[in-house]
């Protein structure tokens, strides 16, 4: 079995928006014991999450926007830029931790000692635009892991794998005119789901068209339906623009009995998802791959997932 790292914190509880927020520190404390139960931890490489450094996070997000943030925190206000995106005094920091775990499990792929790297964090990011907050997201975890492996570890091409059921608006838009980042997004259809982004002609722009692959599901869609997909659409293209690494925005809210969603997914879907990708990145001879937990709101479906996943990146 390859080996496979994890970020694991404690430190992600202390955003703690209140018992009734779907995005809470219970998701993280619904996984911890699944994990445990199946030898995760005794298994997995630990990746220490440390805090990001500013200017790692300022190549997405506007410094003013950085600022906004940190001052409504210090300051108690209650929320930042929208009321779904709600305040405690540690939000600040638990959101430059999070970012500062990704950016640790880039390190342990490219320095081997990792083929590929889980980063259980919270909060998620994928909606989170360069300057402002955004549904449940405050720092883009994703988009600036794929930066800093350009900046700090020279990577050319990347491609970014969004299968959260919602929609990864800020990591597209953060992207679009870039023809060196493939952003690639299968999510419920945006006419009947938050964000209202991700129509299949949002291709990219400028030097960016077509290294964007939206691939919106109707409500009731199946396993069957994403396998389609998968194989016709998505793994054929990742192929094809040959990227030297992965980054997968793993939500886990496309699960059949997730709240906030209408898509018909079984846990199994998750791990077929993660074992494609893993065998296509290896095909490729770049078997690299950090994926980044985004939304999952069903707190037994999502620590299911989570270690159908995990299963999937320890593939022999």
């Amino acid at each position: 079995m390859t080996q496979t790292g994890l970020v694991w914190s404690e430190h992600y509880l202390e955003h703690d928006p209140g018992p009734h927020y779907p995005e809470r520190p219970d998701r993280l404390s619904a996984i911890k014991p699944r994990l445990e139960r199946a030898g995760i931890f005794a298994s997995t490489t630990p990746v220490e999450a440390t805090i990001a450094d500013l200017a790692l996070i300022e190549r997405v997000h506007s410094p003013a926007y950085i600022e906004r943030f940190r001052t409504r925190c210090e300051r108690g206000l209650p929320y930042v830029d929208t009321v779904e995106c709600p305040l405690c005094p540690a939000t600040f920091e638990t959101a430059r931790r999070a970012v500062g775990g990704v950016i640790a499990a880039c390190d342990a792929v490219m320095a081997g000692r990792c083929e590929s790297v889980f980063c259980a964090v919270r909060p998620p990011g994928h909606h989170a635009e360069v300057d402002k907050a955004y549904g449940f997201c405050y720092f883009n975890n994703i988009a600036i892991a794929a930066e800093y492996l350009r900046h700090e570890h020279g990577l050319r091409r990347m491609a970014i794998l969004d299968w959260d059921v919602h929609h990864g608006n800020g990591t597209q838009h953060h992207f679009e005119a870039d023809p060196d980042i493939f952003f690639v997004s299968i999510h419920q259809h945006p006419r009947t789901l938050f964000p209202g982004t991700g129509f299949e002609d949002e291709r990219g722009i400028d030097a960016g068209l077509n290294a964007t692959l939206n691939c919106p599901m109707m409500p009731g869609c199946i396993d069957e339906h994403y396998h389609h997909v998968f194989e016709e659409q998505i793994l054929p293209r990742i192929a094809e623009f040959r990227p030297e690494f992965l980054l997968i925005s793993a939500g886990f809210d496309a699960h059949v009995d997730d709240p906030l969603a209408h898509i018909d997914l079984s846990t199994d879907a998750f791990e077929w998802m993660t074992v494609q990708s893993v065998r296509l990145m290896r095909e490729l001879g770049h078997p690299r791959i950090v994926s980044v937990l985004e939304g999952g709101y069903n707190l037994d479906a999502l620590a299911d997932c989570v270690l159908a996943h995990l299963q999937g990146l320890r593939l022999p």
